[in-house]
């Protein structure tokens, strides 16, 4: 239970008809869950637009709307307040009821086209061989909580289930969260409210042109992660990549870089191709990997990146990636006898 004043911190407030010094003892968007003396936040959607659901949902036992459009009858004793963007609004109200959990750990968002799944599953496979069960994983594959595992939805999640996982994750120890971030989460605001330590881009190719229109939508959306940093977080980015130096070009974060090709700020060659795994330098260090792909190069590289800007161990580092095995269903190798099989979950053009 929490004040509705306390909830609202960091709301863009344009009116209030009734009383914030009131508890609430839930939060939902969703008009058909019944809940008593709870905030009913109305989000415009693609499909359906909860305003339409407003009485409905006070019907249901809300006493506290948050909205865009205050509606033209107000009930007595029910508290409205008005906002620009219900949907920026929620992230902020999810947080601040949840106690704002990523302030209490090392957040790294992942985000592009192709790699986010495995560059996020890596990252947390890498940091738990190197702090224990110490890490969370928010993914396309599934929620993980140290060695607890819990099915994923959505690439990433509403605003309030993602904060709710961070609170699960801070309460259960956990030191650093690693999440895909996607281009649909980023502009309904669904991340905007997390404290991120560290950005990752991959790459963009078309995708997803459907709902932001054309590339100049998708790399704008892309783009919000990186805009949004605070001035002591790191923008890593891919050098290679064409809308690399977009991603950043507005940032306050400090800003690295990583390539195969052109010159970075971490640096990965590939010697030796393998069936059973690459031979690759990491600026100038050799490692091994189990891993297959140029593509995956990029992607180690990227891992590497994270790891030296988190303070770890070089040496450290290059053994725990050596040690790595591919993420299920990416570019995952199966050797029998006189065959090589390839499981690989692409579905964008040029994955």
């Amino acid at each position: 239970m929490k004040l509705l004043k306390d909830l609202l911190y960091g709301v863009r407030i344009q009116e209030i008809i009734g009383n914030t010094q009131i508890a609430i003892e839930s939060i939902c968007y969703d008009s058909r869950k019944s809940s008593k003396n709870a905030l009913f936040v109305a989000i415009s959607g693609t499909q359906v637009d909860g305003h339409d659901f407003i009485e409905t949902a006070i019907d249901l036992g809300y006493i506290a709307v948050l909205c865009e459009k205050i509606p033209a009858k107000t009930r007595e004793g029910i508290h409205y307040i008005q906002t620009k963007d219900s949907a920026y609004a929620l992230s902020a109200v999810a947080s601040n009821w949840f106690g704002n959990p990523s302030e209490e750990m090392k957040v790294i968002g992942v985000t592009g086209t192709n790699g986010k799944t495995t560059v996020a599953t890596l990252l947390f496979d890498l940091f738990s061989a190197l702090e224990g069960e110490l890490c969370g994983l928010l993914s396309t594959i599934s929620v993980r909580i140290g060695r607890t595992t819990l099915p994923a939805t959505h690439t990433t999640p509403d605003a309030l289930a993602v904060q709710e996982h961070m609170r699960a994750m801070v309460d259960a120890g956990v030191k650093y969260c690693f999440m895909e971030v996607s281009s649909h989460a980023l502009v309904q605001h669904r991340t905007s409210h997390i404290d991120f330590d560290v950005a990752v881009f991959t790459n963009i190719t078309r995708d997803h042109l459907d709902y932001h229109g054309d590339m100049n939508g998708y790399i704008a959306a892309k783009k919000l992660l990186f805009d949004g940093l605070k001035s002591d977080a790191i923008a890593l980015y891919n050098e290679d990549t064409k809308h690399g130096p977009t991603m950043i070009s507005a940032t306050k974060a400090k800003v690295k870089s990583y390539a195969l090709k052109f010159p970075a700020d971490y640096k990965v060659k590939i010697l030796e191709r393998r069936f059973d795994g690459m031979l690759l330098t990491l600026n100038d260090q050799e490692c091994w990997s189990h891993i297959l792909g140029d593509f995956n190069a990029y992607n180690l590289c990227a891992l590497y990146a994270v790891g030296i800007e988190m303070g770890k161990d070089p040496l450290q580092l290059l053994t725990a990636i050596s040690l790595l095995k591919p993420v299920d269903g990416r570019f995952q190798t199966l050797q029998g006898k006189d065959i090589t099989a390839v499981v690989d979950y692409a579905h964008t053009p040029d994955a």
